[in-house]
């Protein structure tokens, strides 16, 4: 299972939400590619990463951070937030990004994302995001909430060449408070594509409830800014 520690964007420097409310943001930084370097430097091999302005404007606002951290680093690189076209996934991944997620678009314009899954080329560099409140998935980041529920999606993908479904749990998203362990076994059980868990992750309890369940990995984001635990810690829990 595999640590996804996580770089939330909103300009230019590196945040988190609370529960994804634009209005409760903490900033713990102004250079994105020194913080990738300390995720790298710690051992990871992966970073997760959240265009968070593009998410609310609905186009990548920071293209030149993650083909920074792309190009001075060897993280394995996903992004989300803002990516509407083919034209910007084809970009992202030319600039050495490793998997590119959707979920706004993906939603609200199912049949282009299916037209995606029948490129090879796309096959496995797509990730889709279902982001739940009370099982319902949200858009336009999290600004929205449909009707249709995170497992109908996961069921309907099942034999769908994508590299993962990253799920996040709203409520407990930036929170510290535990991860959604049911609603995330839940999804592991309802689909084929492997599962990331997103939110709530707060202690390395957290984390090793998480690694008794059949899915990829986690993504952590405050707990690690915060020092509720290091990276070190969280790499050794999960992976090892």
């Amino acid at each position: 299972m595999y640590l996804f520690p996580a770089i939330d964007l909103r300009g230019g420097n590196v945040v988190r939400l609370l529960k994804g409310d634009y209005d409760q943001q903490t900033t713990y930084g102004s250079d994105p590619l020194a913080q990738a370097k300390i995720f790298e430097d710690a051992g990871s091999t992966w970073l997760h990463c959240v265009d968070l302005d593009g998410a609310k404007e609905g186009r990548m606002y920071h293209l030149p951070q993650i083909e920074s951290i792309c190009k001075n680093t060897k993280l394995k690189v996903e992004i989300g937030g803002g990516i509407r076209t083919t034209e910007t996934i084809d970009e992202l991944l030319d600039a050495g990004v490793e998997r590119v997620i959707l979920g706004t678009a993906a939603m609200q314009n199912w049949d282009w994302f299916a037209g995606l899954m029948d490129n090879e080329k796309y096959h496995n560099r797509i990730v889709l995001g279902l982001d739940a409140r009370k099982g319902k998935i949200a858009v336009a980041g999290w600004l929205e909430t449909t009707e249709t529920t995170a497992l109908e999606v996961a069921q309907k993908v099942t034999d769908w060449p994508l590299a993962a479904i990253v799920f996040t749990d709203i409520a407990t998203d930036g929170t510290l408070a535990g991860p959604n362990v049911e609603s995330t076994l839940e999804m592991a059980q309802a689909t084929k594509v492997p599962i990331v868990a997103s939110g709530g992750v707060g202690t390395l309890d957290h984390l090793r409830a998480l690694k008794e369940l059949p899915i990829q990995g986690s993504i952590v984001g405050r707990a690690l800014y915060e020092g509720t635990m290091t990276i070190d810690e969280a790499i050794q829990t999960l992976e090892n």
